[in-house]
């Protein structure tokens, strides 16, 4: 027995010596990992007035509208002192989070690219923090060792060259992301509704401030962006998990911040909406209510929307699969951490939208390219760990399998973004600039723009705009309500918009820019607007009527009467 007992020790000793040097390994790698994240993120705000990418692998339209149609109503407030344009496209009657916060912001920065997309990188790295603690929260361990999830989690997230380009951009899917992070956050620090004798006032409101919380940023999400809806059940699943997996439970401590969440949105909907704004709450919806599902064969749809995720990385979407296989085949305890499927739900959940809506945009995936990241990086650190209490060569083993995969997804996204970095392009820009001295340079006919980018170019010049293409109003009947004195279209001028504006206009060509690469819009065409001369009325002899011929029997006509 006493004769054991030294093997016994020296077993445990090495076991011991194996997870002090895993720990020492790690920590070192967390600093590693996070300065490398930190210089990729600040390589974020250089050259941000540059195009989006030029030749890219992501072809998305919203380069050429989003940042000024999602932002339009800070830009207007701001420039012209109203938010509003009646008849024009006015999305912010339906998602005016974002635009608020551009407002606080061009306060003090005045209204630009710059300002907007600084402001949109700032969430970007509210979004990183907000997942750093959550990862952490559920990562959290005394036995095995120093976790690297989280530092591996953010490190993706700021080399990824697909978050690069999007959120740079000052659009609406970044703040979403940001909100429903921080409210998977907050359901993880719930408290039921109880009221213990004895506890101090504050120490009770303490513990409702998670709630409350979680009340405010329920609506903000759908607020700032409709598709929010589909966020929800992953939000439910973190609070079912706070409450220990007990439906009662649950039900307790999601009752509060249900009720307000319905409250202050049927609040702002019956309060602000419907007496003022209801016609441009309908029509946003009704322009996007459009479902593409139906247009081919369902497994087509679901087969495109699973495949176009390699968007968001050729090697990391791949292996978000065989994270999951391995997971649920061989370390099924990676589903005991809560986080794991909540961000599943998160994932499956948008990916519902993206079928459903069938418009399969690279920016809808940033959504779901956040949490799919996260899981990536919870799969590796999880497989790693597991070899903790094995022998040194596993460990070691195990290590070099995670560094490669790792390095396996880095490098190529480093050089990408590192690209991106050192090619900037200024074409939008250097056109939308071209278009403002031609316009201000004409002091015969008004500066107000019509264009489908026209929201774009307000950001970009201060030019004022409106929509040729979005509104209440049909476009004929805008533009004989503000008389816009230039159009820009991008590569042709369409037969929809000629038949509007002939009736008021000459449509004249002045100019053409080249900017950005699609084939479809590659090419900014301004046209002068000018009145169309009415022909006169060519004035002639107004006959008379003859009188008639009266009579009186028998009595024949005069010879006046017959010349008639």
């Amino acid at each position: 027995m006493t004769s054991d007992s030294p093997i016994l020790d020296n077993e445990t000793f090495g076991h011991a010596s194996t997870r002090a040097a895993s720990f020492r390994i790690a920590s070192t790698l967390r600093i590693i990992l996070f300065t490398i994240a930190a210089i990729f993120f600040a390589l974020h705000f250089l050259h941000l007035n540059a195009d989006f990418p030029n030749h890219s692998p992501w072809v998305d339209w919203s380069k050429y509208t989003d940042e000024g149609w999602y932002g339009d109503a800070a830009i207007r407030h701001y420039l012209l002192g109203h938010w509003y344009l009646k008849g024009d496209f006015n999305p912010a009657v339906v998602l005016p989070v974002w635009p608020a916060l551009e407002l606080l912001v061009f306060r003090f920065t005045g209204v630009s690219p710059t300002a907007a997309r600084a402001l949109t990188l700032c969430v970007f790295a509210f979004t990183l923090f907000v997942f750093y603690r959550l990862i952490d929260l559920y990562t959290r361990t005394s036995t095995s060792g120093s976790s690297l999830a989280a530092p591996l989690a953010v490190l993706l997230l700021c080399v990824s060259p697909f978050f690069y380009v999007f959120e740079r951009m000052a659009i609406l899917e970044p703040l979403l992301i940001a909100l429903t992070a921080l409210a998977l956050l907050t359901a993880s620090h719930l408290h039921p509704l109880t009221f213990r004798g004895g506890a101090t006032w504050i120490s009770s409101a303490a513990k409702f401030l998670p709630s409350i919380a979680l009340g405010l940023l329920l609506p903000a999400m759908i607020l700032t962006k409709t598709t929010a809806i589909f966020l929800i059940p992953a939000i439910a699943y973190m609070v079912w998990a706070r409450a220990g997996y007990r439906f009662h439970s649950a039900i307790r401590l999601a009752i509060l911040p249900s009720a307000m969440a319905i409250i202050l949105w049927l609040a702002y909907l019956l309060l602000f909406v419907r007496p003022h704004y209801l016609d441009d709450y309908r029509y946003l919806f009704s322009a996007n209510g459009y479902t593409g599902i139906e247009l081919e064969p369902y497994s087509t749809v679901i087969l495109n929307t699973i495949s176009d995720g390699l968007w968001m990385g050729h090697v990391l979407y791949p292996l978000f699969f065989v994270v999951f296989a391995l997971a649920l085949f061989w370390k099924p305890r990676l589903f005991s951490n809560p986080l794991v499927p909540s961000l599943l739900l998160w994932t499956g959940g948008y990916f519902a939208f993206l079928a459903y809506h069938n418009n399969l945009q690279p920016r809808y995936y940033l959504v779901a390219a956040a949490p799919i990241t996260v899981l990536v990086a919870l799969g590796i650190d999880s497989f790693r760990q597991s070899s903790l209490n094995e022998s040194t060569h596993r460990v070691f083993i195990s290590n070099i399998i995670a560094t490669l995969v790792v390095l396996a997804i880095i490098i190529p996204d480093a050089f990408t973004q590192l690209d991106f970095v050192l090619h900037p392009e200024y074409t939008f820009l250097a056109a939308a600039n071209a278009i403002k001295r031609i316009i201000v340079a004409d002091p015969t006919h008004p500066s107000l723009v019509l264009s489908i980018s026209g929201s774009d170019l307000t950001l970009m010049t201060g030019l004022p705009s409106i929509d040729d293409d979005f509104g209440t109003m049909e476009l004929v009947d805008r533009v004989a309500k503000y008389h816009p004195g230039w159009y820009v279209a991008w590569n042709e001028l369409d037969d929809d918009k000629m038949d509007a504006l002939t009736p008021l206009y000459h449509v004249q060509r002045v100019a053409a820019f080249p900017a950005m690469d699609d084939p479809d819009r590659n090419l900014l065409i301004l046209y002068r607007l000018d009145p169309a001369t009415r022909t006169p009325e060519v004035r002639t002899h107004k006959l008379t009527t003859p009188k008639p011929l009266i009579t009186k029997l028998g009595q024949q006509p005069s010879t006046e009467q017959l010349e008639h």
